[in-house]
């Protein structure tokens, strides 16, 4: 062992000619490598790929499209089957079915939403009789909110082009997409002005969230006049345009004399409505557009869409999340909503809706975070529980997070999808340390200049 030290002293001293540590004059400092907390750089797709499958491999085994023993309830697994959230899980694998080319992914949506329209008409029967039925089946055929149908509707209306075994998407699937769509249209509580509204925490109170829960559906359904009038609304009443990002709750505020004030204040004068923005909020906003801009490239969508975009991207962390109340710092990174702009601005450059660079590098960044709270396990951390609305910062940076919050698997499995596209479509690589889009492949891992 003493020769052996001896040996590499002598080999060592020459390299640095006489220099006994690494300096701007013996080293290239600038290619050292920096302490990443999460990884940096372009994935593998087959990463990506292995990612997502755990997560499909999990969700296949923990959520059940069966009835229990008593034949007259769900049978009750990790997660809900008739929630919004599963709404979006269904609509996340459809999308990832496609663009993985991987048929697992449709069919586990297809499985359980072919599932929930075949025992509908058993259920609605049994409650039209007076029956107490399992509450999860009574959001699916008697739907009382925005929450129980949108994102499940905007699933099924997916559907309707593939070919499903025994034609069940054109048939017991429109059956419940008529009845999904009969509440959003005719039955949700709605404000003055005829905007959607709920009467809770007090009448009358806008949710962000409601532009996800009902807007698409309409849009996707055929509706698209009454799609762009929610949408107008919801963007005069909760679009901060000095933040660039939307409020998550309004109430009508009154004068003094008891007169209303104006829904627009911030720039003008007037007073102005407290305003908290939380991150999966501001996501669903944001899925909003794309989920219009998919149906139709309306140009004053695409403006709202650029514009919330450019306020979502000023306030990326540098470990590549957005945080719980997102101009607040001081508040926990947050899985869901970062998986959702990750989704969002992957989705946008594979469209050709903004241009890969200078995006490609903030899309990465947002997916080598997300990718890091996938658990060997295939359940996704980090993400807020269900969340009311408030109108004070302590309800919001204290709400906790748990991996069984079905708010993270959507959008995550979402992401990683688009990401899988985006990687597979678009040459992206590292230039001087730096993730960056190139319009052709320069095939150099080298520093690539471009001189006209």
């Amino acid at each position: 062992m003493k020769h052996f030290l001896t040996t590499s002293l002598i080999i060592f001293i020459p390299l640095f000619s006489n220099a006994q540590v690494q300096n701007d004059a013996t080293a290239p400092l600038h290619l050292m490598k920096p302490a990443y907390k999460y990884p940096y750089g372009v994935p593998k797709k087959e990463d990506v790929k292995a990612s997502l499958d755990r997560i499909l491999n999990y969700l296949d085994a923990t959520t059940f499209a069966e009835l229990d023993e008593t034949g007259k309830q769900l049978k009750r697994g990790d997660f809900r089957l008739t929630s919004y959230e599963w709404g979006v899980t269904y609509s996340a694998m459809l999308r990832a079915g496609e663009l993985l080319g991987d048929k697992r992914y449709t069919d586990y949506a297809t499985k359980r939403m072919s599932f929930l329209a075949e025992q509908a008409p058993k259920f609605k029967k049994w409650l039209d009789k007076g029956e107490k039925i399992d509450p999860l089946m009574r959001q699916v055929v008697s739907p009382k909110a925005l929450d129980d149908c949108g994102a499940i509707c905007c699933a099924m209306v997916k559907t309707l082009s593939l070919p499903l075994k025994g034609g069940r998407a054109s048939g017991l699937f429109r059956e419940q997409i008529e009845r999904y769509y009969d509440f959003i249209k005719n039955k949700e509580y709605r404000y003055e002005d005829g905007q959607f509204a709920r009467l809770r925490p007090v009448k009358n109170t806008v949710w962000l969230d409601d532009m996800f829960m009902g807007i698409p559906a309409l849009a996707l359904y055929g509706d698209w006049d009454e799609a762009m009038k929610q949408f107008r609304l919801f963007h005069d009443k909760m679009w901060v345009p000095s933040k660039q990002l939307y409020r998550h709750g309004w109430v009508p505020s009154n004068n003094p004399d008891g007169t209303p004030l104006p829904i627009k204040g911030e720039g003008s004068g007037e007073r102005v409505h407290p305003s908290f923005f939380w991150g999966r909020a501001n996501g669903w906003a944001l899925l909003t557009a794309c989920e219009l801009l998919d149906v139709k490239e309306d140009p004053y969508i695409m403006q709202c869409f650029k514009e919330h975009l450019n306020g979502l991207c000023a306030l990326q962390g540098f470990d590549g999340a957005w945080h719980q109340l997102l101009d607040r710092n001081d508040t926990y990174l947050e899985t869901s909503c970062t998986a959702i702009y990750c989704y969002c601005l992957a989705h946008a450059i594979n469209k050709g809706w903004i241009e890969p660079e200078p995006y490609v590098g903030q899309t990465l960044l947002a997916w080598n975070y997300v990718n890091a709270h996938i658990t060997e396990r295939g359940q996704v951390s980090g993400t807020c529980v269900g969340t009311g609305l408030a109108f004070d910062p302590a309800f919001y940076a204290y709400r906790p997070v748990n991996n069984y919050a079905a708010h993270g698997y959507g959008p995550t499995i979402w992401a990683g999808a688009e990401v899988y596209e985006l990687i597979n479509k678009h040459c992206i690589k590292t230039n001087d340390s730096a993730v960056h889009y190139y319009p052709e492949d320069p095939n150099t891992d080298e520093p690539i200049f471009y001189v006209k």
